[in-house]
């Protein structure tokens, strides 16, 4: 997939589809950049990385999006010299109506979903266009249906969607290309970090292969895949596009 030896920064990878994403890259001999708020599950990425690569060079970096995009890049060209693919994946939510939610919510969820990938993506841009590598964004389905009571959640997926597609056409004259992928539910802990309990998560799973077309909800490796795909020369042609990983939920409409 023409990854041997590119240096690649995965956030959010402490977990989920980040730590599976960083351990494709690994596989595939990149350079990798694992970073997350978690040291001791970017620990457990790291070791992961290297059984599926034992020879893997590695660069850990515990920080948050938010406050230490500036700093990400900046280790990260210390350490490698140069820079070819960005995965901004981190992400946050929260629940709540309008009716409920303060603009404390609204600020955290933007912070972490949009504010934080402008910055990575500004000062990421100038080492990109040295490499002309790229830039992968992990969306949602949220960001192009909407649903009750994630609103801020939606909204920031949305923005991100459109800011994938602006930044594509800002950095093609470069050859720097930008792509996102929206995945459906996927099998992450991420909807008990939005304070469902291990119960309410399993009923969610198993109603969630009703809203699904092909009648079931994804794993992570199936968006790793799809990001790996759009970080190498196999999608040279592809630029400000939004790949939905949803088992076809984005072209549903419920009755």
């Amino acid at each position: 997939m023409s990854l041997a030896g590119k240096v690649v920064i995965v956030t959010g990878a402490s977990s989920g589809i980040g730590a599976v994403t960083a351990e494709a890259f690994a596989k595939l001999g990149s350079k990798v950049v694992i970073t997350g708020r978690n040291e001791a599950n970017l620990k457990a990425t790291e070791k992961a990385c290297k059984a599926a690569n034992s020879k893997v060079e590695l660069l850990l970096i515990t920080a948050d999006v938010t406050t230490g995009a500036e700093k990400i890049i900046k280790s990260t060209i210390d350490k490698f010299g140069q820079l070819d693919v960005l995965v901004n994946n981190a992400g946050f939510g929260e629940r709540g109506s309008i009716l409920d939610i303060d603009v404390d919510q609204f600020d955290r969820v933007l912070n972490t979903n949009l504010r934080a990938v402008f910055l990575l993506t500004k000062y990421a841009a100038p080492h990109l266009i040295k490499t002309q590598g790229n830039i992968v964004n992990v969306s949602s389905v949220a960001g192009t249906r909407s649903f009750p009571g994630v609103s801020v959640y939606c909204t920031s997926k949305a923005a991100l969607d459109q800011f994938t597609r602006c930044i594509a056409l800002d950095l093609a004259p470069k050859n720097v290309r930008v792509n996102a992928v929206n995945p459906g539910v996927i099998v992450t802990e991420f909807h008990k970090r939005l304070g469902f309990t291990e119960e309410q998560d399993a009923k969610f799973l198993e109603h969630s292969k009703t809203t699904h077309a092909l009648g079931r909800v994804g794993q992570p490796k199936e968006v790793a895949d799809a990001i790996i795909f759009l970080a190498s020369d196999s999608s040279s042609f592809i630029t400000g596009a939004t790949l939905p990983i949803d088992g076809g939920r984005h072209a549903m409409c419920p009755r």
